[in-house]
């Protein structure tokens, strides 16, 4: 054989060697959740919904061949590390998409880092600020607080409540959500008569709560927080003896809640994912094969209840990977497209149609009225 033959065999060889090597590389999904801190039991059930289900694509074959590869970050609840961590991924570890932002402060100090470097970014976090105005690269699984502001009015109104008190977290999630709930009330003949506030870390919202009961012209209440302040002001509630209807926000379908509120929570209303009550849905509902088989899942991999918030990373991730699918590589560019382009998805969030305005694809029909009686839910709507 002549040399020159050789080499170009040689040549011809480690081209294909490194194109093998480059296409069986890892997908690489980051992510930064809050793991720990006073968020956690959200972002808890989000990282081993990652962990998860990145295990069982994996087992299964991968995405387009290649294997996932879960680069996960804890931010401690903390936005200023979340938007250290996500300068990590994306310029160190140089991931395919994140996942995460548990947050609406965490995903809002992350995002113009996702913006400017152009990699995919789908939060699981709440606030309508999040996806209005929208931004190119972002999305979010979740519905808004805007929605769950209008779903709570919707019932509200017809109960026949049209005074009521709003209490807010001063936290991203709970502001946003005062604020939505202050632009929406006036739609559905609802008065906001008196308005207090509280900060995510606060253990007593007796002093706010007390103000509230004193108020005779408040018939009904709306708690608008996250983690665990919702939970200890539903305990003052019942402490203080306050006899309104009690209403809370999506930032608290948990069952966590009910173990944190105790029987404080009896009565309380609230707009959820159907996946809170995946048992409970009538067999002909789109969702419940999907919200059943990702409870079971979860139940039998971690000994533990399912909540909304790991439901936002299954479809987050799932998002994801069905781009891909469609795009038929990992382009970052016509990942983004593909996402956006999503119709017909149907995820424990409701089914998504996205487009160019629309970077979340849900409307009020994803959320389901629910109201905790014996320390259960119960579907109301």
């Amino acid at each position: 054989m002549k040399a020159s033959t050789r080499r170009w065999m040689t040549g011809f060889a480690l081209a294909a060697f490194g194109f093998a090597a480059q296409a069986a590389d890892p997908i690489k999904i980051g992510s930064v959740l809050s793991a720990t801190g006073p968020a956690a039991f959200l972002g808890d059930p989000e990282v081993k919904t990652l962990e998860m289900y990145v295990d069982s694509i994996n087992k299964a074959g991968g995405l387009l061949g290649r294997q996932l590869q879960l680069v996960h970050y804890d931010d401690g609840s903390d936005a200023n590390k979340a938007n250290s961590f996500a300068k990590r991924l994306i310029y160190d570890d140089q991931v395919d998409v994140i996942i995460g932002g548990t947050t609406t402060g965490s995903t809002m100090s992350m995002d113009p880092l996702a913006e400017k470097a152009g990699v995919p970014f789908i939060s699981l976090a709440g606030a309508v600020v999040i996806i209005d105005p929208v931004k190119k690269w972002l999305f979010k699984t979740p519905h808004t607080d805007r929605m769950a502001a209008e779903k709570v009015f919707e019932d509200m109104k017809k109960r026949g409540y049209t005074k009521i008190a709003l209490l807010s977290e001063t936290s991203g999630f709970g502001q946003s959500g005062k604020k939505e709930s202050e632009l929406v009330a006036p739609n559905y003949g609802i008065q906001i008569v008196a308005n207090e506030t509280y900060g995510p870390k606060d253990t007593d919202m007796s002093p706010q709560l007390t103000k509230i009961k004193n108020d005779p012209a408040v018939q009904a209440v709306l708690i608008f927080g996250l983690g665990q302040g919702p939970a200890l002001a539903t305990r003052n509630y019942k402490q203080l003896g306050v006899k309104l209807p009690l209403y809370h926000a999506h930032g608290v379908c948990s069952n966590e809640f009910i173990k944190l509120a105790r029987d404080a929570a009896e009565g309380a209303r609230l707009p959820c994912a159907a996946l809170v009550v995946a048992d409970k849905l009538p067999d002909n509902d789109a969702q419940k094969p999907i919200v059943t088989a990702y409870a079971k899942a979860f139940q039998e991999r971690w000994k533990s209840e399912v909540s909304t918030f790991g439901g936002h990373a299954y479809d987050g991730l799932m998002l994801y990977v069905d781009a891909v699918k469609r795009a038929g590589t990992t382009d970052k560019d016509k990942v983004r497209d593909a996402i956006e382009q999503t119709k017909g998805y149907v995820g424990t969030g409701g089914v998504v149609n996205m487009s160019p305005t629309d970077h979340m694809g849900l409307d009020l029909s994803a959320f389901r009225m629910l109201e905790i009686q014996n320390g259960d839910w119960k579907l109301v709507d």
